[in-house]
């Protein structure tokens, strides 16, 4: 008696096929301003939200203007010089004092036009769990530090060279199985990218 995973795999010996060609990863040259553009648009459908900037001032006036920073009781950065008085990450002991951190705007390596992802590692960071405990998360990244796609992120990503590494793109999403999307239930309510030129 033949099982239905022998007819199903008997079923795609037979089937016509073939090699698939891969498909032409040959580097694009494409407009630096375009790279972001699609990058804010991808982050945009993510949900998560893309604010350029052109140097530590404007970075100021933006946090400023950003309501989830305004009203955070509780913020830290890792930026030198921005985002204003808050707790030093480093000086704290135990990760779980974390839980009620408002604001934290942290640094991201590079983004990925193609999905609105950044790239983040634990570089300088005692707490990486901060990138999913704070309820708002704004990311510096460098404007020029846009790739195309996947294929170009992960040519970048030094996975030996670090402990910890992770693309994230958006705030926490989850949805159950009546597909009732639910925003931050899982981590931060929102996201922020900076991307700044200088």
């Amino acid at each position: 008696m033949t099982s239905s995973r022998d007819a199903i795999l008997a079923a795609l010996r037979r089937a016509p096929g073939g090699d698939v060609p891969l498909p032409d990863l040959v580097a694009r040259p494409a407009p630096r301003g375009a790279l972001a553009t699609r990058f804010a648009s991808a982050l945009e459908a993510a949900g998560g939200r893309c604010v350029r900037v052109a140097d530590s001032a404007a970075l100021e006036e933006a946090l400023a203007a950003l309501p989830a920073f305004a009203s955070a009781q509780r913020r830290c950065s890792l930026l030198p010089g921005s985002g204003g008085p808050g707790f030093a990450l480093d000086e704290v002991d135990d990760v779980h004092s974390l839980n009620d951190v408002g604001f934290a705007l942290l640094p991201g390596e590079f983004g990925v036009a193609e999905n609105g992802a950044v790239w983040v590692t634990d570089a300088g960071l005692r707490h990486r769990a901060i990138f999913h405990l704070a309820e708002h998360v704004g990311l510096v990244v460098p404007a020029g530090q846009i790739v195309d796609d996947l294929h170009a992120a992960y040519a970048r990503v030094e996975l030996a060279a670090r402990g910890f590494g992770c693309f994230i793109a958006g705030p926490s999403k989850t949805a159950d199985i009546e597909q009732a999307l639910v925003i931050g239930a899982h981590g931060p309510r929102s996201l922020t990218v900076f991307l700044r030129e200088g």
